[in-house]
């Protein structure tokens, strides 16, 4: 017997039903959504700065090192494809309802 006398199988299973239809509801994906997506971001962010950041050394021997100048090192990790992409870029978000918006001849 794995559970203790005090809780049965069954009294564990009505539970999670409870939980279940009070959180598995339609009205709440899109919070469930929005902090998968927030949860992704932070996954993301500290996988890349772990792996590819110059200043963070995990190894006994590389916090050894102190301080390096490896400005190219620094300088490959800044210019990332994003940064790259992004720098001829307008930033706007809907270039095309601000310019319906904003110019007087469209």
């Amino acid at each position: 017997r794995l559970l203790p006398p005090s809780i049965s199988l069954v009294r564990i299973i009505c539970s999670a039903i409870s939980m279940a239809s009070r959180w598995l509801r339609p009205e709440v994906y899109p919070l469930f959504a929005a902090t998968g997506v927030a949860v992704g971001i932070c996954a993301f962010s500290l996988i890349r700065n772990i792996t590819g950041n110059p200043e963070v050394r995990c190894t006994k021997e590389n916090r050894a090192a102190g301080i390096l100048d490896n400005h190219a090192e620094g300088e490959k990790y800044k210019e990332n494809f994003l940064r790259k992409f992004v720098r001829n870029k307008k930033p706007e978000i809907m270039p095309g309802l601000n310019k319906f918006f904003t110019d007087p001849t469209y």
